[in-house]
C-alpha cells in the first residue's frame, strides 16, 4: 500500500522573477523525501503555458519548457488534482498538496491562491488576503501604519496621478528629501525600484515604476543595515535569528542580489542588546497582522547612528535558491531543507483542517 503524499511542485511563472522560481523549485524538490512523497513537477513558462515537467534535470537545465504534455490544476473541487493533456488524450492525476514554489506577480499576490482555494487541496504558504496585501507594498503600510512599528516615510502615486508629473514631483518634495527610492507597490526582488537624488532622477524613476506597476511608492532612504528574519507557522508562528545583507551595491537590487559575486549574507551579525529579539517580535507581529500562515521573510533596517529597527517589506514565498536569506536561516537553526519542507507542507495541513 502506498502511503505516500503526492505533491505537485509548481516552479517558474509569469512574473520577472520567473529564471528565480526555477531555482527556487529545485531546491525544493531535491529537499523532498521521496519515501514520504510522490513529487509531480509543474512549471509555468513565462508566457503563462502550464506544462508537465519530467525530471529535476529537465527543471535545471530549462528543457521542461519543450514538454509536450499540458498540466492544469482543475478548479473542480472533486478532481482535487490536476488535468493532463497528451496527444489529444486528457486524464486525471490527484494531487494531495500543491507546493507554489512561485514568486513576484501571479505567483504569491493572491490570485493563483485564490484558485488553490476552489480546489479544495491544501496548499503550501500564505492565503489569499495574506499574499495580495503582502505584495503590494502600497496596502502593506497601511496595515503597519497601526501596529506602532516604525517604516519608511512614504508618499503613495498612482498611475493617474501620473498624468499631472509636475504634481507629483511637488507632492513628493514636499513630503521627502532627497535621496529617495522609487518603487512599483507590487514587484519583488527589487526589479523596478530606483534610487533618485534629484528632481531629473525623480521623474525618470517614476516613469520606470509606472512601467511595472499602477501604483507606485516614494520613499525616505534609510541609511543602515539591511537584515532580514525568517517566520514559519501557522497561528503561533516563530521567527528565526536575524541575518544580514551586505550587498555589494549602492541597494539591494535584483542584479546586486543574483549576479553579483560581491553580494554576500552573514549568518550571525553583531548587533546592539536587544535589537535581535525586537526584529523577532516585529516580524511576527507583521506576519500575524497580515493573516500570514506557513512562511514569510520579513525585511528591516537598523538605521545608521540611531540603530533604531525600520520596517522594509514581506515577502509570502521567500527565495530557495543557494544565496537565499529564509532557507539559511532555519538550517542555522537545525531545520534543513528536507525538515523545512516536511514543516511547510504540515503547516499546509493544518490550515486545511481548520
Amino acid at each position: 500500500m502506498n502511503n505516500k503524499l503526492t505533491v505537485a511542485v509548481m516552479f517558474g511563472g509569469q512574473s520577472s522573477e520567473h529564471d528565480v522560481s526555477c531555482v527556487s523549485g529545485a531546491t525544493i524538490m531535491k529537499a523532498l523525501d521521496r519515501e514520504k512523497y510522490d513529487v509531480i513537477l509543474v512549471g509555468i513558462t513565462k508566457d503563462g503555458r502550464w506544462l508537465l515537467a519530467d525530471s529535476i534535470e529537465d527543471v535545471e537545465s530549462g528543457a521542461w519548457r519543450e514538454s509536450k504534455i499540458q498540466a492544469i490544476i482543475s478548479p473542480d473541487a472533486q478532481d482535487h488534482g490536476l488535468i493532463l493533456f497528451e496527444n489529444g488524450q486528457s486524464r486525471k492525476q490527484r494531487v494531495d498538496v500543491l507546493f507554489p514554489v512561485l514568486h513576484g506577480m501571479y505567483g504569491e499576490d493572491g490570485t493563483i491562491q485564490g484558485l488553490f482555494e476552489m480546489t479544495k487541496i491544501p496548499y503550501v504558504g500564505c492565503g489569499v488576503l495574506a499574499s495580495s496585501v503582502s505584495m503590494d507594498k502600497w496596502y502593506t503600510k497601511i496595515v503597519v501604519d497601526d501596529l506602532n512599528i516604525r517604516q519608511a516615510k512614504y508618499v503613495p502615486i498612482s498611475h493617474i496621478d501620473m498624468r499631472n508629473i509636475d504634481g507629483c514631483v511637488a507632492k513628493v518634495e514636499a513630503a521627502l528629501s532627497y535621496p529617495v527610492f522609487v518603487k512599483p507597490s507590487k514587484a519583488g526582488s527589487s526589479v523596478g525600484v530606483n534610487k533618485a537624488s534629484g528632481r531629473e532622477e525623480l521623474i525618470a524613476a517614476l516613469n520606470e515604476a509606472l512601467r511595472h506597476d499602477i501604483h507606485i511608492l516614494v520613499e525616505e532612504a534609510i541609511v543602515g543595515r539591511e537584515i532580514e528574519c525568517a517566520v514559519l507557522g501557522g497561528y503561533e508562528p516563530k521567527a528565526s535569528d536575524v541575518g544580514e545583507v551586505l550587498s555589494a551595491e549602492d541597494f539591494y537590487t535584483f542584479d546586486a542580489k543574483y549576479n553579483n559575486q560581491e553580494s554576500r549574507t552573514d549568518l550571525h551579525p553583531v548587533f546592539p542588546e536587544g535589537k535581535m529579539e525586537e526584529v523577532r517580535a516585529d516580524a511576527v507581529k507583521i506576519f500575524k497582522a497580515l493573516d500570514g500562515f506557513g512562511c514569510a521573510r520579513v525585511d528591516f533596517f537598523m538605521e545608521k547612528g540611531t540603530n533604531e529597527i525600520v520596517f522594509n517589506e514581506i515577502n509570502t514565498m521567500p527565495g530557495f535558491t543557494s544565496i537565499s536569506m529564509y532557507p539559511m536561516l532555519w538550517n542555522e537553526k537545525g531545520l534543513d531543507n528536507g525538515a523545512l519542507a516536511d514543516e511547510m507542507i504540515r503547516l499546509a495541513f493544518e490550515r486545511y483542517e481548520r
